[in-house]
């Protein structure tokens, strides 16, 4: 197994969130925190949404990074933040007039518990919208019953592989994916399940919005992700932003390798609910917003899919203390987490760029024409 100490990924939620803090504290960061009521990790420690902010104490220029929405994705993220940012000093080069923010571990209880939905099942990443009146995604119900076996059922990977393949020969490959994947409001027992009210960690991001982000003029912001597209390759996935130069600020600074779900260029379907469209929600409406995920592909979609579904029955079975120790963990690990020294490597390497990408991006604004 590659030593974490060697790569800057951690082996659990909380080694990675003590070489965050240390790395931090080590830059000169400005720290904040909010810890989740009610739960604690498998070792009984808090879990926590930690932040550390470099830079002018009221900054034109911001680049916001996030790790963790997806909870277990967060081995990643993290590793990018702590290495990359703080470690290597990356943060500490922005330019005159800006600033840094890092929020780590936005779904602490997933990334402890090796999930990538909350304490109560909900995919962060599909929260973010009026729970008055969620969006309906009728393509759910046609694949729910694949994807959850009945109360009681077995599961079984061969039965839901025939299945799957089945579901999605007949709608086709790019329909079926963005029925499974684009988000549901209904089946709080089924996948990427958005929630029938706002999360803890909605109510955490919109407060870090409100309090540290909106206001800057320029905003560059990064939500980290694994398991989609080409293995290690991280894609740049464009977010939105609300002024009418988003996308070509996003085209000039990212390249050629920008993609955009709406658009049919990305890995990604059109998702909804989404943490970037959480920030522009909150911002007062004059500001410059440039948001991409930042998605690195892990194994081909099937296996993806086929771990996610043996987790959440998992999770349907047995209670989390006892389900973080099952083996069905391993399969969920490489399909976002991988031990991988060369995948780990490369992911390092293409946070640097596209974290230069971002830096360099906000310097090139003209601060002057607002």
């Amino acid at each position: 197994m590659t030593d974490p100490r060697a790569d800057g990924f951690a082996p659990d939620y909380g080694t990675a969130r003590a070489a965050f803090l240390r790395a931090a504290e080590a830059a000169g960061a400005v720290p904040g925190g909010f810890r989740l009521p009610g739960h604690t990790g498998p070792d009984g420690s808090a879990l926590t949404v930690d932040t550390a902010y470099l830079g002018p104490e009221r900054p034109v220029k911001l680049l916001v990074t996030v790790s963790g929405t997806h909870g277990i994705e967060g081995f990643c993220g993290s590793a990018c933040q702590t290495r990359v940012l703080l470690q290597e000093g990356l943060a500490r080069s922005a330019g005159p007039g800006t600033g840094v923010l890092l929020v780590h571990a936005l779904n602490p209880y997933g990334f402890a518990y090796l999930r990538r939905v909350d304490q109560d099942n909900v995919d962060v990443n599909r929260n973010f919208v009026d729970h008055g009146a969620p969006p309906h995604n009728d393509a759910y119900d046609a694949v729910h019953a694949a994807l959850v076996p009945a109360d009681g059922a077995p599961f079984s990977a061969r039965r839901l592989t025939e299945e799957l393949l089945t579901l999605r020969d007949r709608l086709g490959t790019r329909v079926f994916q963005e029925a499974v994947t684009r988000g549901q409001y209904r089946r709080p027992d089924g996948l990427f399940y958005g929630g029938r009210r706002p999360s803890w960690s909605h109510g955490v991001l919109r407060r870090i919005v409100a309090e540290r982000v909106a206001g800057t003029p320029h905003i560059a912001y990064i939500d980290l992700h694994t398991g989609l597209g080409e293995r290690a390759a991280g894609e740049p996935i464009f977010r939105g932003g609300r002024d009418r130069g988003a996308r070509e600020r996003a085209r000039a600074w990212y390249g050629p390798a920008l993609t955009a779900s709406e658009e049919g260029t990305s890995s990604s379907t059109p998702i909804v609910g989404n943490t970037a469209s959480a920030v522009a929600d909150g911002l007062r409406g004059d500001e410059e917003l440039t948001a991409i995920t930042l998605e690195f592909g892990t194994l081909p979609g099937p296996e993806v899919l086929l771990a996610l579904c043996a987790d959440n029955a998992l999770h349907l079975r047995r209670p989390a203390d006892r389900a973080v120790l099952a083996q069905e963990k391993r399969l969920l690990m490489e399909a976002f987490a991988p031990v991988d020294g060369t995948w780990r490597k490369t992911v390092l390497q293409r946070a640097r760029e596209v974290f230069d990408q971002a830096l360099r991006g906000l310097a090139s604004c003209d601060t002057k024409a607002r």
